[in-house]
């Protein structure tokens, strides 16, 4: 069950970040600043990291251990909150209306995806 959600969700940041990064390139271009565009790519360059390693590591864990699990939650979650909150500062701010909550939120994310890493060096020195 976990190898399926893992591969899952990895495919789905996949194909999303394909998607938003296109979408960026071209109609958000038109509409965002310097800045702005450079943000949004970052939100979908980590967002297409981690949708590779999700798919990584779901071929090859056996999730036989806690740890193996935690560092696939770690990067889903971490994923939706780095990147998202990006991709929803980025867009509110063009229409000049920023939704300032999700600020903390992008941090969070980074920080689930560090301890994302680290549960995964973690893992092979076990």
């Amino acid at each position: 069950m976990m190898i399926v959600f893992t591969q899952v969700i990895g495919a789905l940041y996949g194909m999303l970040a394909v998607l938003f990064g296109a979408f960026g390139a071209h109609a958000l271009k038109k509409i965002f600043s310097e800045e702005q565009l450079k943000s949004f790519e970052t939100g979908v360059k980590y967002q297409m990291y981690h949708a590779i390693v999700l798919l990584v590591v779901g071929f090859n864990f056996d999730f036989s251990s806690g740890i193996e699990r935690y560092v696939v939650y770690c990067f889903s979650i971490g994923t939706l909150l780095f990147s998202f909150s990006i991709y929803g500062l980025c867009l509110s701010a063009a229409k000049n209306k920023k939704i300032k909550i999700l600020g903390p939120i992008t941090p969070l994310g980074g920080l689930f995806l560090v301890i994302g890493w680290g549960l995964l060096l973690f893992s092979f020195l076990d």
